[in-house]
């Protein structure tokens, strides 16, 4: 039963998030569903370890995608 269910059931896509101090250097990854909760996490497209420590080049990061709430304080102003 448990394959059948696992079949049938969307599953979210596992997605790679870096940690950024307040230099923008790289200080750690994470694979997620969902994004981390913080400050400092951004979306990457893949997860390199000779970023670490480093800061990540401009092709790394994924462009955030607009939440409900912004979109509806960018209809209001």
């Amino acid at each position: 039963m448990f394959s059948l269910r696992s079949l049938l059931a969307p599953r979210r896509p596992i997605r790679t998030f870096a940690l950024l101090d307040d230099r923008g250097l790289c200080r750690a990854f994470r694979q997620s569903a969902q994004a981390p909760q913080g400050l400092g996490w951004i979306e990457v497209n893949q997860q390199q370890l000779g970023w670490l420590h480093k800061p990540l080049p401009a092709s790394a990061r994924i462009a955030p995608t607009a939440t409900h709430s912004a979109a509806a304080e960018a209809l209001l102003a």
